[in-house]
């Protein structure tokens, strides 16, 4: 028995009729974490349509608030919904849209659905989305901040400083054995070292058609003595919030590859699967270094060669924008 995941009740019932009981971890944890090549290649395509699917929503969302139109929250969430189901392989979202304007967007796990009346889109602010697809041949889970008008110098600082962190995450090199509390700290280093930090974990496992949330693995403070391993999927999702006025989470999914490096270790790093832009005009440039802008300018590069096929006219050309070069 697992005495992480299995309850007393049974171990007393199995005890009590004289069943000798061995702990150990559930067997299913490690294969289901740990993607067959088959999975990975499921995992990489659907996160190529999610892509398309978050691109045709991108850019109907700047052409509506460049027309003025400022719709709330669920409007948003469900039109976001409506790009995703125009793809056959997708059974269900991964879990409720987060989607969340200005204010409403400090709250990490804000539902439009429990308020009220949801929050409309404001001028001159951030508007955050977190969401995902449960498509037949894998499972997406993406969070992009997206500039509404001019957001201020504040916000764009640290949208800056939360990129940097999740650069660092990404471009990781890490040895054989190691752990994703010991990864932790590079997605923080930035904002610790202005005086900042984000009250949740920076990453979690993500199931193949399975769970969007799936252990053992994940990355944060608090120890999990779970080794990363070669086909293992994580979230790379760091953020910060303000109270009452914005919140920021960039976040993509990452897969535990083998690196080839010129020493004599096993090392390990990541690989995005997550295909979409991230907005630029909520970088502060002079604050990234060269290799953080190269990073950038590269995964951008990819998600344009791997999406670009499947999305045309308004889209096509909004997506060629919004990967150009810093």
């Amino acid at each position: 028995m697992d005495p992480a995941t299995s309850n007393a009740w049974f171990k007393l019932k199995l005890e009590r009729y004289g069943a000798l009981l061995l702990e150990i971890a559930d067997p299913c944890l490690m294969p289901k974490a740990a993607k067959n090549s088959v999975e990975v290649e499921g995992m990489k395509q659907s996160h190529i349509r999610d892509g398309a699917a978050m691109t045709n929503f991108l850019c109907w969302l700047d052409a509506e608030v460049a027309a003025g139109n400022l719709y709330d929250e669920a409007v948003l969430a469900d039109k976001l919904e409506t790009f995703r189901r125009a793809d056959a392989s997708l059974v269900d979202l991964s879990f409720d849209t987060i989607s969340a304007s200005a204010g409403n967007a400090a709250m990490c796990h804000y539902n439009h659905e429990n308020q009220e009346v949801p929050g409309p889109i404001i001028q001159d602010t951030l508007y955050l989305v977190d969401s995902g697809g449960q498509y037949l041949d894998g499972t997406t889970d993406i969070t992009r901040t997206i500039a509404i008008g001019t957001p201020s110098d504040e916000m764009k600082r640290q949208f800056t400083l939360v990129l940097k962190g999740h650069i660092s995450l990404a471009s990781a090199l890490f040895a054989r054995g190691t752990c994703g509390h010991q990864l932790d700290v590079l997605a923080r280093q930035h904002l610790w070292a202005n005086g900042f930090d984000y009250d949740h974990g920076t990453g979690h496992g993500v199931g193949h058609f399975l769970s969007v949330h799936e252990g053992p693995q994940r990355i944060a403070k608090a120890v999990n003595n779970t080794p990363l391993v070669p086909g293992m999927v994580l979230s790379n999702e760091p953020g910060y919030y303000r109270a009452d006025e914005f919140g920021i989470r960039i976040e993509n999914l990452e897969l535990v590859v083998e690196k080839a490096t010129n020493g004599d270790s096993v090392m390990y790093g990541f690989e995005a699967l997550t295909r979409c832009p991230i907005d630029k005009r909520n970088i502060v440039t002079e604050l990234l270094t060269e290799g953080e802008k190269a990073w950038l300018n590269q995964y951008h590069q990819k998600v344009w060669s791997d999406v670009s096929p499947l999305v045309e006219g308004e889209a096509l050309v909004w997506l060629e924008e919004a990967c150009k070069p810093l």
